[in-house]
C-alpha cells in the first residue's frame, strides 16, 4: 500500500555573485530581488494542500547563493514558514553558502533565526583549481569560512570536487585531508561533470585522464572512510548523515518553492504521485509563480533512480510503502541484475554490489 512518506521542503534562491562556468543550476547574477520572499510564501500557500497533515522533516535552502539573503529576508521567510507549517522537533534546516560571502555576525544571526546546518561550497582548497573553476573565493577564505562555521554550527557540510583541470591525485587527496582536518560532520565528494548549456560545455577544460579520475574517486573514498566519514550515498560521506539527503534518496516527499524549484509529492486520496516545477526565470516567478505538474508513471524505476544510490540499499518494506508495489513485481529485474553481479540480496534487503555502485547507470537501467 502506498503510504505518505516524510515531507521535506526545498527553497530555491536563484541569485549568486558570479555564475561558475560548470554550474547548470538555476542561478543568476544581479537582477532585482524585491518581492522574492513574499513570492516564496505565496508559492507555498498554493502548495499547502500537499502537506496532508504532516510535519516538516527537513528544510534545504539552495541556489544560487542563498547566504546572500539579508537577516531581514531570512527572518521574514521563517516567520512565514512557521505560521504555515509544523516543524519536527529535530528538524534539520540547511543553508548553502559560498566561502566568498561568509560573514560571521550574519551567520550567528542566521542560526538564531533557525538555520542549524550549513553546506559550504568549497570545491577545492587549491588556489589554481579554484581559479580554473571560476570561484570567487581563495584557499585561505575557504579554510577560514569552515573554521568560523565550526564555531557557530555543530553540523556542517563541505562540498569538494575532483577530476578538475590540471588536478593530480595527490592534490585531490590534499583537498580531502584539509577538509577532514576542519572537522565537519559531512563531506560531499563528487566528480566534476561537464553539463550542457554551461560555459565549460562551450569551452571544455582539459581534464585529467579517465584512469586518474577513477583513481581519485577510489582513493578519496578510502581516505574519507578511514577518518570515520561513512559513505551512505554515492557522493555523500557523513559522521552525521543529512536527514534531507536521506529523505530524498529514500523516495520521500518534498515541496519545492522558488524559481525553478522541483517538488515530488505523494497524493494519498488517489494513491498517485506527482512532480511539480515552478517558473524558472526569477522575474517571471515573482510576478506569476506558474506551476506545472506531471504524474509519475513508472514508480519502480523512479524509486530505483533514488534508492540504488544508497550504499546500504533498501528493504521490501520501504519499496512497498513508497511505491505501493510488491517486490514480486520486479523479481525478474532483480534476478537479472543479480546475475550480472550488480546487486545482492541479503535477507529482505537489496544492496548494490561494488560493481553495481561503480556502474550505477547500468544497474538502474534494468528497472526501466
Amino acid at each position: 500500500m502506498l503510504e505518505l512518506p516524510p515531507l521535506s521542503l526545498y527553497i530555491h534562491y536563484p541569485w549568486c555573485v558570479k555564475k561558475c562556468p560548470y554550474c547548470d543550476f538555476n542561478s543568476h547574477e544581479g537582477e532585482d530581488r524585491d518581492g522574492y520572499i513574499s513570492a516564496l510564501l505565496a508559492d507555498l500557500d498554493t502548495d499547502l494542500s500537499y502537506v496532508q497533515g504532516r510535519s516538516i522533516h527537513s528544510i534545504f535552502i539552495g541556489g544560487g547563493t542563498p547566504s546572500l539573503m539579508t537577516e531581514q529576508d531570512l527572518s521574514q521567510l521563517f516567520n512565514g514558514l512557521k505560521s504555515r507549517l509544523v516543524f519536527d522537533n529535530n528538524i534539520e534546516i540547511t543553508l548553502e553558502t559560498n566561502p566568498g560571502t561568509f560573514e560571521i555576525d550574519k551567520f550567528k544571526a542566521f542560526k538564531e533565526i533557525g538555520i542549524n546546518r550549513l553546506s559550504i561550497g568549497v570545491q577545492s582548497f587549491n588556489n589554481q583549481n579554484l581559479q580554473a573553476l571560476g570561484r570567487i573565493h581563495n584557499a585561505y577564505e575557504a579554510g577560514k569560512a569552515c573554521t568560523q562555521a565550526a564555531k557557530i554550527f555543530d553540523n556542517f557540510n563541505i562540498d569538494l570536487m575532483y577530476g578538475l583541470q590540471g588536478q593530480s591525485i595527490d592534490e585531490c587527496l590534499a583537498d580531502l585531508q584539509q577538509a577532514v582536518d576542519l572537522n565537519p560532520t559531512h563531506i560531499s565528494f563528487y566528480q566534476l561533470t561537464i553539463e550542457p548549456n554551461t560555459l565549460f560545455s562551450k569551452f571544455p577544460p582539459k581534464l585529467p585522464a579517465d584512469d586518474d579520475i577513477w583513481t581519485m574517486g577510489e582513493v578519496g573514498v578510502k581516505l574519507l572512510e578511514s577518518h570515520g566519514f561513512n559513505r551512505y550515498e554515492v557522493s555523500a560521506f557523513g559522521k552525521k548523515p543529512s536527514r534531507h539527503n536521506l529523505n530524498y534518496w529514500e523516495f520521500g516527499d518534498y515541496i519545492g518553492i522558488g524559481a525553478g524549484a522541483h517538488g515530488k509529492i505523494t497524493l494519498a486520496k488517489d494513491s498517485s504521485m506527482i512532480r511539480t516545477l515552478k517558473s524558472k526565470a526569477p522575474k517571471d516567478y515573482i510576478q506569476n509563480r506558474k506551476k506545472t505538474t506531471e504524474h509519475i508513471e513508472n514508480l519502480a524505476f523512479e524509486f530505483m533512480l533514488n534508492a540504488l544510490r544508497l550504499k546500504n540499499g533498501f528493504d521490501s518494506v520501504l519499496f512497498l510503502s513508497r511505491t505501493g508495489q510488491s517486490m514480486d513485481d520486479i523479481t525478474n529485474q532483480i534476478q537479472q541484475a543479480t546475475t550480472a553481479g550488480l546487486l545482492k540480496a541479503q535477507a529482505d534487503k537489496i544492496i548494490p554490489t561494488k560493481k553495481g555502485y561503480d556502474f550505477l547507470n547500468d544497474l538502474q537501467s534494468y528497472f526501466l
